[in-house]
C-alpha cells in the first residue's frame, strides 16, 4: 500500500504542479483560451490558485523524500483534495455541466485516498 500511495501522490504532484506552473506563468488573456472559468477571476486570484496548486504539489511529495515534518503530507493531500471541491462548486455555479466537474472529482478521490493513507494506517 505504501507503494500505491507514492504513486498516487506522484502523479497528483504531476498534475497539480503542470497545472499550477501554467496559471502563474501564462497571462490571463492567453489563459482564458484554455481555462474559460479565468474570465470570471482577477489576475491575482488565478496566479494565487496556481501558487496553492505548486505549493500542494510540492507538499505531497518533498517533506515524505526529505523526511522533514512528514504530516506536511497528508495536509498537502487534504488541502488539494479541498481546492477541488471549491473547483467543482465553480464550475457548477457556472453551469459548466457536469464533464467540467468529472476531473474534479477523480482528483479530489486520489487527494483523500493519500490524505486516508498517510493519516491512517500508512503514515511516513
Amino acid at each position: 500500500m505504501n507503494i500505491a500511495l507514492w504513486v498516487v501522490a506522484g502523479l497528483l504532484a504531476v498534475a497539480f504542479l503542470a497545472a499550477g506552473l501554467m496559471k502563474v506563468t501564462t497571462p490571463k488573456a492567453k489563459l482564458v483560451e484554455r481555462l474559460p472559468w479565468a474570465a470570471d477571476y482577477s489576475d491575482g486570484q488565478v496566479k494565487g490558485i496556481g501558487i496553492v496548486e505548486v505549493l500542494g504539489a510540492v507538499g505531497l511529495i518533498l517533506p515524505g523524500i526529505t523526511g522533514i515534518a512528514p504530516v506536511l503530507v497528508p495536509l498537502a493531500a487534504t488541502g488539494l483534495a479541498i481546492v477541488m471541491v471549491l473547483a467543482a462548486i465553480m464550475h457548477l455555479r457556472r453551469g459548466d455541466g457536469f464533464a467540467a466537474v468529472v476531473p474534479n472529482i477523480v482528483l479530489f478521490a486520489l487527494a483523500v485516498f493519500v490524505a486516508w493513507g498517510r493519516f491512517g494506517p500508512y503514515p511516513l
